[in-house]
């Protein structure tokens, strides 16, 4: 027999719902800092700090990303039974859907950064090769090492209107993979918009940076320090770390330092 509730039993759960609209992304390092990539980016007019803060903005569609379990049937553990087992975990691409601003810099980083995984040919890195211009007609695409290319630091953060709760997800070895057609018209003019496929290794759901493993809130953990005004201390075998939080630079300006007594060389936590 069903229990009966009131409406008031299970409104707060009802009333406290997250909403879609409210998400943020951050495309951190591209590559590796200051590596053959960004070189590529500053040469086709990318700057970093269109990539590091008004690229996110222009996103106006994003995904969470989400995991699968790849299975394999075993029989013989018992008589008749067949089970499955869980043997690779496999996660799925996600799709960001962006504004292209009236400079096109948000799809002239897309293209550029596309362009520069295919382009060992005319772009050799160490090598002692002559680069081929793509206007040749014998011209070939090479794909450069993954480790030119992929992004290590790129988060969604979700969050809701009243900041309180959020969630992040840092993603590893991300990169573009495809991009949709852009079309354009004689029509009524609208915003144009592009929709650019990423595939990635893995990503890790919560908080990733060092700081956050030594609090105790990474991936997700829920930290039973106090910290009031961004401020705070916490011991631990002798070691007393403070920290704070910049708000003008974000998570990414989180520093903190440890002190060793007797040690005059305080580690620094990023």
């Amino acid at each position: 027999m069903p229990s009966i509730r009131k409406i008031s039993d299970f409104k707060p759960l009802f009333t406290n719902l997250a909403q879609t609209s409210h998400y943020e992304v951050r495309f951190g390092g591209v590559g590796p800092v200051g590596g053959p990539l960004m070189s590529y980016l500053f040469r086709k007019g990318i700057s970093s700090r269109f990539i590091a803060e008004d690229c996110g903005l222009l996103c106006f569609s994003a995904s969470l990303p989400t995991t699968s379990m790849a299975t394999a049937n075993i029989s013989g553990n018992f008589m008749g039974i067949t089970e499955k087992f869980a043997h690779t975990r496999q996660y799925s691409a996600i799709i960001l859907e962006f504004y292209v601003d009236r400079n096109y810099n948000a799809l002239k980083f897309m293209e550029s950064w596309m362009e520069f995984i295919a382009s060992g040919s005319n772009n050799p890195i160490g090598s002692q090769l002559a680069p081929v211009g793509q206007n040749r007609r014998d011209y070939i695409s090479r794909m450069q090492y993954p480790e030119y290319y992929k992004s290590n630091s790129t988060t969604i953060i979700k969050f809701d209107r009243d900041y309180n709760e959020e969630v992040e997800y840092t993603f590893i070895g991300l990169f573009p993979s495809a991009m949709s057609s852009i079309p354009v018209s004689y029509t009524s003019s609208e915003i144009l918009k592009m929709s650019v496929t990423f595939e990635y290794d893995r990503y890790i759901a919560g908080k990733s940076l060092s700081l956050n493993e030594f609090i105790g809130n990474n991936n997700n953990n829920q930290s039973n320090q106090n910290n009031q005004n961004n401020q705070g201390t916490q011991t631990n075998n002798n070691q007393r770390v403070v920290y704070r939080t910049g708000s003008a630079l974000g998570e990414s300006g989180v520093r903190g330092v440890i002190f060793t007594p007797g040690n005059v060389n305080p580690t620094i936590v990023t």
